[in-house]
């Protein structure tokens, strides 16, 4: 069984070149990056006792990003000390990742497979990162359960998508792609979105806990990002912990 969905891999094959690219296609993922980093940092430091003011704080804890793309996560996770896998279904994206890694020194376990064939090989891992990939797999709820095989024991699973709103469609469909036109139009569908209590339910059937869900808010007028706990109707990550 595999969660690849061939059609959602091809949308991000024919963009693979403009990863690194600041006004490319991944603009938005790039003005969201420094929010969903320190959040992601935040619960990591939290769950493990680390010192964010550390160096490397995250020595000794390795964390796998699932749907890594080209490293915009995997890159900052390996320079806070963190043993990194970064795992991509797409040999183009992997190609660009290790690329980028390489010109920045950094040491980043790139491999082209996917969460079940890491699953399958027994691979474990303390933090898993699933941001902005739920909404293009096959079966999410295969993949969640996949997720949860992945990390130990009281480790974290980390996941970002959007949920299914009128709002959402107007700023990730109509906004983003038609009006902006900062990615390809169907590069999203709005039906394979997954509600915040949806994807809590697939969390917990899988038998993670969730510890915490947060919104985040895009503000068109000054381009930037914050955390809400009430406003989950566009964006949102969620933190989910196995027992």
């Amino acid at each position: 069984m595999t969660s690849i969905d061939p059609a959602e891999i091809a949308k991000f094959e024919a963009m693979a070149a403009e990863w690194w690219d600041l006004n490319g296609k991944f603009r938005p993922l790039h003005l969201m990056n420094p929010l969903r980093l320190d959040y992601i940092a935040d619960q990591i430091a939290a769950e493990f006792g680390r010192d964010r003011r550390g160096l490397r704080p995250f020595e000794g804890l390795r964390v796998l990003d699932i749907g890594c793309g080209g490293g915009l996560v995997s890159e900052p996770m390996a320079r806070l000390g963190a043993e990194v896998v970064g795992a991509d279904a797409t040999e183009v994206n992997i190609g660009v990742a290790r690329a980028h890694a390489d010109q920045q020194g950094l040491e980043i376990d790139y491999r082209a497979t996917t969460a079940e064939a890491l699953a399958d090989a027994a691979e474990v891992f303390d933090v898993v990162l699933a941001l902005e990939i739920v909404e293009h797999v096959a079966d999410p709820a295969a993949f969640v359960a996949t997720c949860q095989r992945l990390v130990r024991p009281g480790g974290l699973v980390i996941v970002s998508t959007l949920n299914r709103t009128a709002r959402s469609f107007g700023a990730a469909i109509l906004g983003a792609e038609w009006i902006m036109r900062w990615l390809p139009r169907g590069t999203h569908d709005w039906a394979r979105f997954i509600t915040p209590d949806e994807l809590a339910a697939k969390a917990e059937r899988a038998g993670l806990v969730v510890a915490d869900r947060r919104g985040m808010v895009f503000n068109p007028i000054t381009f930037g990002w914050r955390l809400s706990d009430r406003d989950l109707s566009v964006n949102y990550i969620l933190t989910a912990r196995r027992l």
